[in-house]
């Protein structure tokens, strides 16, 4: 009469667990440094992108800090293929528009050119144009002076000019009550200004005043126009901007929101943040390999415990559950370690940079999940070789 085996106890959740964290606990040093690769390469993907997405946002934070109620128009093409020509009533015709609140515009001033001193080969235009500028351009546009003062009602009707932050640089020129050559003339430098996100034109140009310009042979035309509105009624001031400048052909007229574009363009920089993850991923896998080779070699040191606890009726699959358990488990605590770090990376370059704190959510569940399934492949084979062993080959090399 045979007699039945009794069932081997099933190993719980709980108690798989708890086998998992003692197995770690009884090598503490070997389970941190094996550990600190995955520590590394999560740190790395949370903490870079993180960094990336701060920037982001902080950028996009001083665009809309500038007004998203700035609109531009410039000249277009004519149905001909040539360059049109803003009328030189563009002004007084947007002021009239409901919701406008403030209109300002520059007019490139062709054939004229800016150099340091009349020395330099006036072919050396080193990319700085001269344009023509309303007084209330700045307002306008919301910018800040570096040095000096912007022109005014006097200094627009004299050899003044006003140098952009790009042009300043480009000529030499630290402060104003410098001097420079323009159009044959010596024209006094009174003020330099501060970068102008939502107008980057104007960092590369030189101003000077719109009536003295037309001595110049400046035709009055604007080159751009740009136009204020209240904050509720930006989207309807956009619609009308353009037949109202050219009424005849507001095909000709080309209008944009600099600060959407901006932020657009922020937006969509993600390229630089693949290769950041990339960059991450290799150290994770870097890590996940070191993972592997400390489970084989905890293998090779506890074939006595497993041979023991394969003679006390524990199943292969219980003993390869063990062993990816410790391997997950190995693998998930690096990897909180290093979203804890990441983020802390990403937090501190907040605080200097005086930007507010964007969380990189994709790259942290991410870098957290990644670290897990490397934890789980790192242990597959270590748990299979485990569990392969039989109590009598196990106990015997012991």
């Amino acid at each position: 009469m045979s007699v039945r085996l009794p069932e081997p106890a099933r190993l719980h959740t709980r108690d798989l667990a708890r086998v998992g964290f003692e197995g770690l606990r009884g090598r503490p040093l070997r389970a941190v440094l094996s550990a600190l690769g995955i520590t590394i390469g999560v740190a790395a993907m949370v903490g870079l992108a993180g960094i990336s997405t701060v920037s982001r946002a902080g950028l996009i934070a001083e665009i809309r800090a500038l007004g998203s109620n700035l609109l531009a128009a410039s000249p277009g093409r004519s149905l001909t293929g040539q360059d049109a020509e803003l009328p030189g009533t563009a002004e007084s015709m947007v002021t009239r528009i409901p919701g406008v609140t403030d209109v300002s515009a520059i007019g490139l001033v062709n054939d004229a050119t800016v150099r340091r001193n009349d020395r330099i080969n006036p072919a050396d235009t080193s990319g700085i144009a001269v344009q023509a500028a309303r007084v209330n351009l700045l307002g306008t546009l919301q910018g800040t002076i570096r040095s000096g003062a912007f022109l005014n009602a006097a200094t627009s009707r004299y050899p003044a000019v006003v140098l952009g932050s790009v042009a300043a640089d480009r000529l030499g020129i630290t402060g104003a009550g410098a001097h420079v050559w323009i159009a044959g003339r010596s024209f006094l430098v009174t003020g330099i200004l501060d970068t102008l996100p939502l107008a980057p034109e104007i960092d590369r140009s030189a101003l000077i005043g719109w009536s003295y310009a037309t001595g110049l042979g400046f035709g009055g035309h604007p080159s751009t126009l740009y136009t204020r509105t209240d904050q509720n009624r930006t989207t309807q001031v956009y619609a009308v901007l353009a037949p109202t400048i050219n009424p005849r052909s507001p095909a000709e007229v080309e209008v944009s929101s600099p600060a959407q574009e901006l932020e657009a363009q922020a937006a969509a920089e993600e390229t630089f943040d693949a290769l950041l993850l990339a960059v991450g991923a290799v150290a994770l896998l870097a890590g996940g390999v070191g993972v592997a080779n400390v489970m084989v070699i905890s293998v090779l040191e506890r074939r006595q415990e497993i041979g023991l606890r394969r003679s006390l009726g524990a199943t292969r699959r219980q003993i390869r559950m063990q062993f990816l358990t410790e391997s997950v488990t190995l693998s998930a605590l690096g990897g909180l370690a290093g979203v804890v770090a990441g983020l802390a990376a990403a937090a501190g370059y907040a605080l200097v940079m005086g930007w507010p704190m964007a969380l990189p959510l994709p790259s942290v569940a991410g870098g957290a999940s990644a670290a897990v399934v490397i934890g789980a492949l790192a242990g597959l084979y270590p748990a299979r070789r485990a569990a392969r062993l039989t109590p009598t080959e196990a106990l015997a090399t012991a």
